[in-house]
């Protein structure tokens, strides 16, 4: 059974770069961003990982951590460390899961549950699925999944941005519309009534349509 938006994040227990975690333990009250990558040594994920690299304070600042894992072992993530800060120019400071037995992989369905063999004689090719982003809410529950294409870098930014809507709404009865930004309008939720919108929305909003009533962005303490 694959996984829905709104399921339990399974739990597991794994090695990583920063020794060995328990995720729902390691998360704790925080939001989480579980990213995968094939392979180590590739290209298009050296960018990748060393972009989250240069970004992380927005994810600090947004009590988000972060969280790498590839089909690799974890002296392969130490090495490939070290060629991300030369060649990105920023540090890998998250942890990175070492998962040769590709078991975490299949517990999230990131690769066939019948995928066999030694990391090591696996290609990117082999483990292209693995591929994906997950965001976990601080009630272990995936709130939002992305699987990327082998030749496309992931947008991270996309990422920050969807996290900030996704808490936001998790704190008001807003949603937000198409290409927001932090700080832009917003919409009351539909099932909110226009009596109980006149209570949380004192200011009032703008109502184009019935069912579809803007308002400023609440404001939000950080």
């Amino acid at each position: 059974m694959s996984l829905q938006i709104g399921d339990i994040a399974p739990d597991f227990q794994a090695l990583t770069t920063d020794g060995r975690i328990s995720f729902h333990e390691w998360l704790g009250s925080s939001w989480g961003v579980l990213f995968s990558h094939p392979k180590d040594f590739t290209p298009v994920c050296t960018t990748e990982l060393g972009y989250m690299a240069k970004i992380k304070p927005e994810f600090d600042k947004r009590n988000v951590k972060i969280l790498g894992i590839s089909v690799d072992s974890v002296d392969d993530h130490a090495r490939w460390k070290k060629d991300i800060e030369e060649t990105q120019g920023a540090a890998v400071t998250y942890p990175m899961i070492g998962d040769p037995e590709m078991s975490v992989a299949k517990l999230y369905g990131m690769i066939h549950p019948n995928a066999s063999g030694a990391a090591s004689t696996r290609t990117a090719a082999d483990n292209a699925t693995v591929r994906t982003v997950f965001v976990v809410g601080p009630d272990k529950k995936v709130k939002l999944m992305l699987t990327y294409p082998m030749s496309t870098g992931r947008n991270f930014d996309e990422v920050l941005r969807v996290i900030d809507s996704m808490q936001l709404t998790s704190r008001h009865s807003v949603a937000t519309p198409v290409n927001w930004k932090r700080g832009e309008e917003v919409i009351i939720l539909a099932s909110v009534s226009d009596e109980d919108a006149k209570k949380k929305f004192p200011g009032g909003w703008k109502a184009p349509r019935p069912y579809l009533r803007i308002v400023p962005q609440p404001e939000e303490a950080r």
